[in-house]
């Protein structure tokens, strides 16, 4: 079979994704059953894969979704029982004290303390904690979703205290014991270069954010509402890449995001307390009233304004469960501390699935799951609630749980499926593998402008940057030796690609949906954050290009070219909307929740 077909069939069960979810707007529960029976099918009629290692890899499946389905429990648990305690409401009044501004707050939970939330735990976290919180605060569903998915880009290659690097990265390239006898210093040095492509990247990530919001969700649907923030956006970007890039290049991959996050809450909370470059007083921004709102932005979940048996709660009690998550999440997740080993002995597993080497397991007392249940039951006892409302935080999240099953039930064994594919009785590599290879040997010396969106690739079938590491990383060293470039650049674009891809990823965004009552939406979603995603891989990619050929190319080479376009684009929409922009009616009024 040539290799143009073989890529085109490789490409079939993210066509059908692309058609059917994003383009003919099918909600995942639909959508992803189709995906499934495509890649089985090609499975075992194309690549003529055993039928026992495409069950075991869909069981395999099934058991990840589980897993997946614990934590959305856990992070919707958590909550409705800040619902039902009054801690939310307290919450609630705390950001509006910080700003009442809609913008600064997305900034400041999404960009910063997801952030944070990424570096401690990784794999979707960021979106179970901060996405919950800010529907809480008021924002629609969708616009949470939206801003959690987008920010999943920068600090993911550094999540769960580096897994994406030395796991996925290291792993990847240790297949290979030709290229190195020092795995972890080869990795630790592509991810220094990992961390400078991304903070370039990352510049803009807050101000996107922030015009998405804007433009989809706004009272006047406009992207030069969100332009406006465009100093504060920039100064909050900066406050967490500087320290993140320096952690990654003088301490290694473990602690970027989670110091990167910090140092930004540090800095960027007081200075917006102050109004640092923020908007005048009196333009304000917030959503339109909720009876106003598009039904499709507002998910199952029906928070109440509720207060504190008291009538008030202090600040330090109610945000106290949310510093618990990040301080449990780190110290579990730290090998030099004795939790982690603990944690992770216990393991219910499925070892070599029908006689295969695929192998299941969970580890439910290292799940983010259960870290969300531990602190659920604390803030029961803290915030001295009574058993019918605690019972009833349950009863809610059973429910919105149990809506999110049936989308997950068939993404996540589809994706295993679609990189277990390989070794079938046809000879071919997996399908992720044929598809990337028909693309390099396509593109030749301006690979370097595909690599991430092969990395992103990986990640928006595999659900992982980690997993999209390990699978591309020393395919995409080669393809850097073979076209004559400094191969540990190539593998840092896989990285970043594969971090980006997290925005775009369907069972993040089922995921991410799910915690906030939005099943169904997914596609919609994706329409939104395809932009973001695009911006990210094809400016790193530009960037990657026009280092590795400097040498040869000179410094206005190709890639170097577009990262001026981009650059002086974005420099043009911004001196553009402050000319033009109204100002904005003051739109400080009680938050209907």
């Amino acid at each position: 079979m040539s290799t143009g077909m073989l890529a085109f069939l490789s490409l079939l069960p993210i066509i059908v994704v692309a058609v059917f979810l994003v383009g003919l707007r099918w909600p995942a529960s639909q959508a992803m059953p189709i995906s499934f029976v495509v890649a089985v099918a090609l499975a075992l009629l194309v690549w003529r894969v055993p039928g026992a290692t495409v069950a075991a890899a869909s069981v395999n499946g099934l058991v990840t979704a589980v897993s997946l389905l614990y934590i959305i429990f856990g992070a919707i648990l958590l909550l409705n029982t800040l619902q039902e305690s009054g801690g939310l409401k307290t919450i609630r009044q705390g950001f509006t004290d910080i700003s009442p501004d809609r913008r600064v707050q997305v900034i400041i939970i999404a960009w910063l303390f997801g952030s944070f939330i990424e570096g401690s735990a990784g794999f979707g976290t960021p979106a179970a904690v901060a996405v919950p919180l800010m529907v809480g605060l008021g924002f629609p569903a969708m616009a949470a979703v939206v801003a959690g998915m987008a920010i999943q880009s920068t600090p993911v290659s550094f999540g769960a205290a580096g897994t994406p690097m030395l796991v996925g990265v290291q792993e990847g390239l240790a297949a290979d014991p030709s290229i190195t006898s020092n795995f972890l210093a080869l990795t630790t040095e592509i991810a220094g270069k990992v961390a400078i492509l991304h903070a370039v990247a990352g510049l803009f990530i807050p101000l996107f954010m922030v015009a998405l919001m804007t433009r989809f969700f706004g009272k006047n649907k406009s992207f030069a509402e969100g332009i406006k923030m465009w100093k504060f956006a920039l100064f909050a970007s900066v406050a967490m890449t500087i320290p993140y890039a320096l952690t990654a290049n003088l301490l290694g991959p473990e602690f970027p995001a989670m110091i990167g996050g910090l140092v930004g809450l540090a800095i960027v909370i007081p200075a917006a307390k102050k109004g640092f470059l923020m908007p005048p007083e009196g333009e304000t921004w917030d959503f339109d009233e909720k009876s106003k709102w598009n039904p499709e932005w507002i998910g199952s979940i029906d928070l109440k304004d509720v207060a504190h048996k008291s009538g008030s709660m202090s600040m330090g009690k109610a945000w106290t469960p949310y510093l618990l998550i990040g301080l449990l999440l780190v110290i579990t997740r730290l090998e030099a501390l004795p939790f982690n080993e603990w944690l992770n002995s216990w393991t219910l597993g499925l070892n070599n699935l029908f006689g295969t080497d695929i192998s299941a397991g969970f580890e439910p007392l290292f799940s983010p799951g259960s870290v969300f249940l531990v602190v659920s039951l604390i803030t029961f006892a803290l915030h001295g609630m009574n058993g019918s409302a605690y019972k009833k935080a349950w009863a809610q999240s059973a429910k919105t749980m149990i809506a999110a099953s049936a989308a997950l039930i068939f993404t996540v064994p589809m994706v295993q499926v679609f990189l277990n594919s390989g070794g079938g009785a046809a000879g071919y590599a997996s399908m992720p593998v044929e598809l990337a290879g028909a693309v390099a040997s396509a593109a030749g010396e301006f690979w370097p402008l595909f690599g991430t969106f092969i990395g992103g690739m990986g990640a928006f079938i595999a659900g992982s940057n980690t997993v999209s590491n390990m699978m591309f990383s020393l395919f995409q060293f080669d393809v850097g030796s073979r076209i004559g470039v400094d191969p540990t650049w190539i593998v840092a674009l896989q990285a970043v690609g594969g971090a980006a891809g997290n925005m775009i990823c369907v069972h993040n965004v089922v995921a991410a949906c799910a915690v906030v009552g939005l099943v169904g939406k997914e596609g919609a979603i994706i329409r939104k954050t395809i932009f973001p995603f695009l911006y990210y891989a094809l400016l790193t990619g530009a960037l990657g290009y026009s280092i590795v050929w400097f040498g040869e190319k000179g410094l206005f080479n190709l890639g170097t070219l577009i990262v001026l376009f981009i650059a002086l684009a974005a420099c043009y929409i911004i001196a553009g909307n402050n000319k033009r922009l109204p100002v904005i009616p003051n739109q400080d009024k009680k938050i209907e929740m």
